[in-house]
This record gives C-alpha cells, structure tokens and sequence, in this order.
C-alpha cells in the first residue's frame, strides 16, 4: 500500500511513544523529525531510525512530508499547526487543539480553506477500554444513559515532571491537560455537550518543584488548579466532573461512570488505551466484567495520525478529527467562563460521535 509520509515538530518526553508506534502502522512513514534544540532532535533520530533531522521550519519546508504531528508545548500548537497548513500539509496536534477558542477556530478555518485535515489528540478512545464501554451503551445494555459521572483527582505534576512550569501556566492546570481525555471519552459515549456550568479555584498560588532536574524552582500557578461543573449533553444525559490538580491525600472516585436506566457502566482512565469494563443491572447483586471485545489495550499513541492517513488516502471521516476537539476545547474554557460569570454557558460549537472502531482487523491496521 502506499504510506502516508510523516514528520514529528516536537522531540520532547512524549514524542518517544508516537515515533515508536508510528513505526508499526502499515499506512505511516515516518521519514523526519524537527525540534528547536536540534540536538534534542539528533538524539530521537537516531534512537528511532528517523532518517531526517530538520528544524521546524526545515521540515515545513521539505515537499515529500504530507502529515505533520505537533508535539510542540501547547502555547505553541495553534501557531506550529498554522504554519503547516500554510504549508500544504494536513497536521495532527498533541491536546489542547489550541490555548484559546480564537485559535482553535483561525487552525480549523485555514484547514477548511486549505482542503486539508486537521486531528488532534487524545487518541485513548481509539483503546480496547473505551471502545467495549462505547459497544455497550450503543447495545443498549444500560438502557437509555441518563447521566454520568468523570472524576481526575490529582496533586499535579511538578513532583514527577522534568518541566512542569507549563501545566501552571494559561493552557495547563487540570482541565486543559486532562479535560481532554474525559471530555473526549464522554462525548465519544453520549455524544457532543449542549450546556455547562462551573465553579474554579485553586489551593496554592506557588508550587514547588521537587522532581530532579529543577528541584526547589517556585513556579506561579496561574489558571485555575481546581474546577468543578456540570453537563448537558444534547441527547439528554447530565454529566458530573472535578477536574483537579489539588488532591494532596489521593482519592477513590471512579474515573468515569455511565449511569442508565438499566444499569450501570464503569469506564476505565480514558488516559489509557486499556483498563477493565464493569456493568451492573437493575437486580443484580455483583458487578459483571465484561472482557474487552476490541484490539490497542497498550499505549498506541499515534493511532489517530494512521486513521487520518487513511482518511487522507480515502476521503473517509477520521475518528480523532478537529471539529471534536475544537468542541471539547469551548468545552474547557466553559467552566473557566461559567465560574467566572456565574452563569450557564451555552455551547456554540457541536459535533458527531466519532465512528465505533472495526471489528477482526489485523493488528496495526485500521482499515479492511
């Protein structure tokens, strides 16, 4: 078959997974990676058997690269994704779609005009974890989903992370870094959101740095580390969700549940590809675990990047597509706004379902 040929802009932490795993897919071609700090780029090159080092700007500019993955920090994604665009070639961006609503809708406007695609992480939903809980609720098994429940309760990153500062600035905190896996999930599962309310805060306005590299740097917290709200989706459902990065003493929250008229459903962390399903039903005493009917139960990060290569080859719709994370990210400045206002936001943007992944595929393919 003919490969989609591909070039990584961003060598940092999480590009090692998505140069590994673009490896294995039958339609990817991964044939150059850019970085600021070319040295940085170097390294992951010769790790990963990537034959081209480029600065961003090299790469942009190298005519045979049809696919660009952004893993640039996020005040950078808007910007790195325009000037792919610009330059002719479809782009998929590591979450958030954008820092702010403006850029997001200024990267899906250029892609409209430019006839090219544009996806975005997260991917999980592709995983073997959500895609049985997503078979489950489309077979009825809980009845019609009447509300749900999605909880991340963390003490945030800067006791693990080498370069925690961003996830403190505007574009991090709880919601822009995690609000993605469990918007995504749950839109996955009950379909784009109608209406939000919320409350933020945060605990501290310093954090301490403790991992390694920058150990005692004092970092400002300046977005909110906290943020608790309410969802209607527009099929009905009503959604619960803490988002926090103010957890010091650990919790016990489930990370997400579907609650129906037939029962019950526990989704697995929809920041992993895996995890165990459960349901229980009207009557009965015990929880069922219900055996993963799906492949990806390891981390695939890079799927999403296969799934617009074919949807590049084939002019079909990509799983992971732009008009879903632009919808999740007004979604996350919802209940910023909300609080903010006192008042409901009302959802401007929508978006479909993406489509339920294919059944008896051969590994590292995704379609027949």
């Amino acid at each position: 078959m003919n490969k989609v040929k591909v070039g990584i802009i961003g060598c940092g932490k999480i590009s090692s997974i998505y140069m590994e795993n673009c490896k294995k897919f039958e339609v990817l071609d991964l044939i150059a990676c850019a970085d600021i700090d070319i040295e940085r780029a170097q390294e992951k090159a010769s790790e990963y058997q990537i034959p081209r080092v480029y600065t961003p700007e090299q790469l942009l500019a190298d005519p045979d690269i049809q696919l660009v993955i952004n893993l640039t920090i996020p005040a950078a994604h808007a910007s790195v994704c325009l000037q792919a665009l610009e330059a002719g070639k479809h782009v998929y961006v590591e979450k958030p779609l954008a820092v702010t609503r403006e850029e997001g809708q200024r990267v899906l406007q250029v892609a409209k005009e430019k006839g090219l695609l544009v996806g975005c992480a997260p991917e999980t939903f592709y995983g073997a974890g959500i895609q049985t809980a997503l078979q489950l609720v489309n077979d009825g098994v809980i009845g019609k989903p009447v509300a749900a429940t999605a909880f991340m309760m963390s003490r945030g990153h800067e006791g693990w992370h080498p370069d925690p500062e961003f996830y403190y600035q505007a574009g991090g905190g709880p919601m822009f870094d995690m609000g993605p896996y469990y918007l995504t999930a749950l839109i996955q599962l009950l379909g784009p959101i109608k209406r939000i309310t919320g409350i933020t805060g945060k605990a501290l306005d310093e954090r301490v740095i403790s991992s390694e590299k920058k150990r005692g740097k004092v970092i400002p917290v300046e977005i909110p580390t906290h943020v608790a709200g309410m969802m209607e989706f527009e099929a009905g459902a009503i959604g619960t969700l803490i988002m926090s990065f103010d957890i010091f003493g650990g919790s016990s929250l489930p990370p997400i549940e579907i609650y129906g008229t037939k029962g019950t459903l526990l989704v697995p962390d929809p920041n992993n590809f895996g995890g165990e399903v459960k349901y229980r039903l009207i009557g009965d005493s015990e929880w069922t675990t219900q055996p993963l009917l799906f492949g990806y139960e390891e981390n695939t990060r890079g799927i999403a990047a296969a799934d617009m290569a074919y949807a590049i080859q084939s002019g079909r719709p990509h799983r992971a597509n732009g008009e879903m994370a632009y919808h999740v990210l007004e979604a996350m400045w919802a209940f910023h706004d909300a609080s903010e206002e006192q008042k409901h936001y009302d959802m401007r943007s929508t978006c479909t379902r993406p489509n339920p992944m294919h059944k008896g595929l051969s590994p590292y393919t995704l379609d027949f």
